[in-house]
């Protein structure tokens, strides 16, 4: 015989762990299946593990810049193999809190995968059993696109297993322009790695604000990272001291390790989804509506599955909102509008609102104002490296419309300017702002210049 819950969650991620563990604090009966390990691509390998490495990176500029400021350091030593163990065991910690903070409200946990079979029912793929659900919650966040087929891909690696490599590898290529692959440049650079980064467009980190964009590639260029636009891997083949990868250009790169980090498709393959007449997008993507309902009325789904804004804080309270909605009488909705996000690259990047590209095409009339200047840091390590500041102002209001920082601490920094722009902040209320001298942030509350 079949049972019966209120809520079956597939997936434990960010989303569908707080999902599933706020429906049961309101008292329903919750099932939780994930095939891999609680925590999500952000937790097992993604945002965090990734954080992890770029402190790592970190460690290196800082033991280069100590010199400017009178400090020795005698015989100075990375060792990869200490850093992934001690990752994994972060990240087991990490996995032991989820667990828990399922458990601790009633949340069955499945170890093993789900497959949707009917708009109410479950079956369990390890054992077969089949579940009777009120609600289904499709919570299986995605994974990393592989590209066009080309010989030798099985030789490359992906975001997925860059964090498990057995050595640091001495060179490495990277095709991708977005964040995770220029992130991951960023951190193997710091790490020592000579890195190349392929990508097919002209720019890196397509939809950020276009100084951004450039001020980024010129950081990451100084650093020593290799970027070679307009081009593609056509072919990789192992050889006797590493691999050789084969561009669209003609030429050749010799290396030790292949990465792609060109996008994530969502997780909706083998899930049983079309065969209930869920309806998907081309990319494979679960369409929803404001609430996260499917066209099915008792299939829902959050986070990176649905493929509209593919950040952790974002699922979360897209899980957080669905289980108060539908479990808790307390209906409200997530908003996609202004979601302030950051790039770990090194230096690295936050920003919130509108980029000077999007407030124009949205019709609106704007100032610029930005700076770019020598943290005070660098005056004394010698580090060649600059900080960016911008914000777009909205010329009939003064509100500001965006806000983007390139610099030491810019997701901390956008964080709070997040705040401020959500409750509709202007230019004026920034400029009567006292400034914390001396600091990166001050910059955002001293700009008075027009820079178009």
């Amino acid at each position: 015989m079949s049972r019966s819950v209120d809520l079956f969650v597939i997936g434990g991620g960010s989303g569908g762990v707080r999902a599933g563990r706020i429906a049961a604090q309101h008292g329903a009966s919750v099932m939780l299946a994930e095939e891999y390990r609680l925590g999500g691509t952000c937790v097992i390998r993604g945002c965090v593990p990734k954080k992890l490495f770029v402190y790592a990176g970190r460690y290196a500029h800082d033991l280069e810049d100590m010199a400017g400021f009178g400090w020795t350091v005698e015989g100075k030593h990375f060792d990869w193999s200490t850093l992934i163990a001690r990752k994994d065991q972060e990240i087991a910690r990490l996995e032991g809190i989820y667990r828990r903070n399922l458990a601790a409200p009633g949340v069955e946990i499945v170890d093993g995968r789900a497959v949707v079979e009917g708009p109410n029912t479950i079956r369990l793929a390890g054992s077969g059993e089949v579940i009777e659900a009120r609600h289904i919650l499709v919570a299986t966040g995605a994974h990393p696109a592989l590209g066009p087929a080309i010989p030798g891909a099985d030789l490359a690696i992906t975001s997925n297993e860059a964090f498990h490599l057995p050595a640091l590898p001495r060179r490495i290529v990277i095709q991708g322009g977005g964040y995770i692959a220029v992130e991951f440049a960023c951190l193997f650079r710091s790490l020592g790695s000579e890195v190349s980064l392929v990508l097919r467009a002209d720019k890196i980190l397509r939809g950020f604000d276009e100084d951004v964009r450039a001020h980024v590639a010129e950081e990451m260029a100084h650093s020593g990272i290799h970027i070679l636009t307009g081009r593609t891997l056509t072919a990789i083949e192992r050889t006797e001291a590493g691999k050789r990868v084969a561009l669209s250009d003609g030429t050749a790169l010799e290396v030790d390790e292949v990465m792609l980090a060109i996008g994530r498709l969502p997780n909706t393959r083998g899930l049983g989804l079309e065969g209930v007449g869920v309806a998907l997008d081309k990319a494979g993507a679960v369409i929803v509506d404001a609430d996260g309902r499917t066209n099915v009325p008792s299939i829902y789904a959050v986070g990176d599955v649905t493929n509209r804004i593919n950040l952790t804080p974002v699922a979360i309270r897209e899980g957080h909102a669905f289980a108060d909605t539908v479990f808790g009488g307390k209906p409200w909705r997530v908003d996609h509008h202004l979601v302030a996000t950051a790039v770990f690259t090194e230096p690295e990047v936050g920003t919130v609102g509108l980029s000077e590209e999007a407030a124009r095409k949205a019709g609106h009339a704007v100032d610029i104002y930005k700076a770019q200047f020598r943290p005070l840091r660098a005056t004394l390590s010698g580090r060649q490296t600059r900080m960016l500041v911008k914000l777009v102002v909205d010329v009939a209001t003064d509100k500001v419309l965006g806000c983007h920082v390139v610099g030491e601490a810019a997701s901390e920094i956008i964080q709070m300017a997040a705040v401020a722009i959500g409750m509709g902040a202007t230019k004026a209320d920034f400029d009567r702002t006292v400034a914390v001298h001396p600091t990166g942030a001050e910059e955002l509350v001293t700009l008075r210049t027009k820079a178009s």
